[in-house]
């Protein structure tokens, strides 16, 4: 039996998203939590591990970022079997987001919607916050974007502050261009303000004893020229990977109805709805690309073969989040169970 699907699920879905999000982090929360999660959800990792460079996981499963935004319960999500847990948006200053209700559910096609607009605690708390975590037991991604109020032409700035006050508690950084919930985010995946961008943090980091691995997320409704240009941005800055993809904005294929959709409105859409555009991408993508650069496949992961699917279309690595919503922490152990089974 699924204790999750079965009775906790149920509950949490009586709730709006947002709220049942409070209360699970508040249970996450609970002395004594840790140890629970240790010894239902958590395996053997070692089978898994990926090493490339100076970029280590345990396991090749991570959470992909927008679950936990200040790095609030990183341990916990550690214990729950995930090798690498991406926080954030941290942006530097702190900021509220888009107004309510700005997260969606769609229940039929196992897929969110979210216009959340990078609410978050301000890169200085989260420093705070991870300062005090002991015994860190997973990789640690800190995806950085940039705040509502910054004009785009200083957006560079932005992503240099966070950078600067997180790098000694970051494993790797993620810079979210893509998210489509800021004002014109996406259009610092053109050439010029992405380039000084990446310039700018790999300055910082090659500056410093023990540079940090540094991902670009980009977007599924990209062309593949803008693709094209983007891979020789990161070639070029030579920056660890790219993570594929972020949410999307289209909305087609839906088995619920086009008038709740038209009712949610704008925002990201993420699930099994995104899966397909993002298996694409990733195989255009590892087209053009060495090994040495990471690929990380995020977008509609729920099934071996949705793991299988995206291994084979060129990933090293593979990100989860509206599953973990739908399918409960389980859906991790289980993932890992048949991953290690079938050697991925």
């Amino acid at each position: 039996m699924n204790l999750y699907k079965t009775f906790i699920k149920p509950v949490l879905f009586l709730f709006t998203p947002e709220t049942a999000h409070k209360i699970v982090f508040t249970l996450l929360k609970i002395p004594g939590a840790n140890f629970f999660l240790k010894i239902f959800y958590k395996t053997e990792n070692n089978i898994l591990e990926f090493r490339k460079n100076n970029f280590f996981v345990s396991n090749k499963i991570g959470l992909a970022a927008g679950l936990d935004k200040d790095g609030e319960v990183v341990n916990q999500l550690g214990n729950i079997g995930f090798g690498f847990v991406e926080i954030g948006t941290v942006t530097p200053l702190a900021q509220p987001g888009n107004p309510k209700p700005r997260l969606f559910r769609l229940k039929k096609d196992n897929a969110l919607i979210n216009r959340m607009g990078f609410n978050n605690k301000g890169a200085e708390k989260m420093k705070e916050t991870l300062k005090k975590i002991k015994n860190k037991n997973t990789t640690i991604g800190i995806n950085l974007g940039k705040n509502k109020i910054t004009p785009i032409d200083n957006a560079y700035l932005d992503y240099k502050k966070s950078f600067e006050i997180l790098f000694d508690y970051a494993d790797y950084f993620a810079i979210n261009v893509s998210s489509p919930n800021t004002p014109n985010l996406r259009e610092l995946q053109d050439k010029k303000h992405l380039s000084k961008i990446l310039e700018e943090i790999q300055k910082i980091n090659l500056s410093k004893k023990t540079p940090k691995p540094v991902f670009l997320k980009i977007a599924p409704d990209l062309t593949f020229q803008q693709i094209d240009e983007i891979i020789k941005i990161v070639k070029d800055t030579k920056i660890n990977g790219l993570i594929a993809t972020n949410t999307t904005i289209e909305r087609t294929n839906l088995k619920i109805d086009s008038e709740q959709i038209t009712k949610y409105g704008n925002g990201g859409l993420s699930g099994n709805p995104l899966k397909n555009k993002s298996t694409e991408i990733i195989k255009y993508i590892k087209s053009k690309i060495s090994d040495d650069i990471i690929l990380i496949g995020v977008g509609g992961i729920s099934s071996l073969e949705d793991v299988e699917e995206k291994i084979q279309a060129g990933a090293d690595l593979v990100q989860l989040y509206t599953s973990f919503i739908y399918e409960g922490p389980g859906v991790v152990k289980k993932l890992k169970k048949q991953m290690i089974t079938k050697n991925l």
